[in-house]
């Protein structure tokens, strides 16, 4: 007896389906292969890597640069200034020496021994008041500081900058694709065409896994290129302390991506359009955003960054800066990671729900609750 037509197309269906692990791979090296051809990205990769480059070379120049006052001196009037490096001491023999000195611009000041004045040295400046010589100059109170290794606040601020325009851009530049490629394939109904080879979720753990992957991929290369960068230059010191923060960065950031690509791809299966994107894509972008401005402005307040540290969201940008400090103890990063991992399932079994529950629905944009009821 013949099987019927239906019968038929049925068992073809069920024998050209691939598994979840099989068709998630396939999907992750389109993603890849797609990404890779594109020059936008070979171009912006190219531009982080030389911005990278340029602020390594910056900050050897300046930490190179000398930043003390220089200061014209007539005989034994040199011994009045505190031993350091904060001026640049030139010895000469007469005021005559001193005063054109001063006047040729290499010296900020000059001073020279006097019997009339309270300190006996006389300052000679040119058109402005040398505050910091002045000051050196004159006497003050014994000063003891409680904390003397307190963080620089200009330092705190850099490390900010870096690792939350790093996260910030990495997480935009690799998650909003996701949300216009889920968009194109409801829009174009491929959608169809691709579901009925493999199933929902080994979509979305594709596409996840593809761009996670070249995510991860660009921020070993800035971490590579930073690492030989301070080698070359010299500051292996500041490599030295960098390391550890830059180790767990990148952990933080392989789970932070992750969870917030969930969330790219759910925004995009809300909508069957591109114009209607921006609704959804919204609150992702600003749960992406909001950490780098709150490490940004509320770095210095210890209490602020010990709880953004454990947030998932700001965890990657938090925690390396605490730990480049000395802030954090050495099980704080394993906690705040172990959180990271348990919001990163929750979160990806709620966008993998909304996903599967908003695929195949066209027209108007669905809503959050309508998804998740399925």
């Amino acid at each position: 007896m013949n099987a019927s037509p239906t019968t038929t197309t049925a068992a073809t269906r069920g024998a050209t389906r691939l598994s979840t692990a099989q068709g998630a791979w396939l999907v992750a090296e389109r993603e890849m292969s797609t990404r890779l051809r594109s020059k936008a990205f070979l171009i912006s990769t190219a531009v982080l890597v030389l911005v990278v480059l340029a602020g390594i070379i910056w900050m050897g120049i300046a930490s190179q640069s000398s930043s003390a006052t220089p200061v014209a001196a007539v005989g034994g009037a040199a011994s009045a200034l505190p031993d350091g490096d904060a001026f640049d001491i030139t010895e000469v023999g007469t005021r005559e020496e001193a005063e054109k000195l001063v006047r040729d611009g290499k010296a900020d000041a000059a001073i020279l021994e006097d019997g009339s004045s309270p300190t006996g040295i006389l300052v000679l400046a040119d058109e402005e008041i040398p505050d910091a010589l002045v000051s050196a100059l004159s006497v003050a109170p014994a000063v003891t500081l409680l904390t003397p290794d307190a963080p620089d606040f200009g330092m705190r601020y850099l490390l900010g900058m870096i690792f939350g325009l790093v996260f910030m851009m990495a997480a935009i530049s690799f998650g909003a694709p996701i949300t216009t490629s889920v968009v194109e394939e409801k829009q174009t109904r491929i959608i169809e065409i691709l579901l009925s080879a493999i199933s929902a979720r080994a979509l979305l753990a594709g596409k996840v896994i593809g761009n996670t992957l070249l995510a991860i991929g660009q921020i070993l290369v800035l971490i590579a290129v930073a690492s030989i960068g301070l080698i070359v230059s010299g500051q292996t010191e500041m490599l030295q302390g960098f390391g550890a923060p830059l180790i767990w960065f990148a952990v933080f950031f392989l789970f932070g991506f992750v969870l917030l690509a969930a969330m790219f791809a759910a925004a995009g299966s809300l909508v069957s359009r591109q114009e209607d994107a921006g609704a959804t894509l919204t609150p992702v972008m600003y749960l992406t955003m909001i950490p780098y401005f709150l490490v940004i402005f509320l770095g210095s307040n210890a209490t602020v960054m010990t709880v953004l540290s454990y947030v998932p969201f700001s965890a990657p940008v938090a925690m390396p800066i605490r730990l480049f400090f000395g802030e954090a103890q050495w099980w704080e990063p394993v906690l705040a990671l172990a959180v990271m991992v348990v919001a990163c399932g929750l979160v990806i079994q709620l966008g993998a729900k909304i996903y599967e529950n908003s695929l195949l629905r066209m027209g108007a944009r669905v809503k959050l609750t309508e998804a998740l009821r399925g």
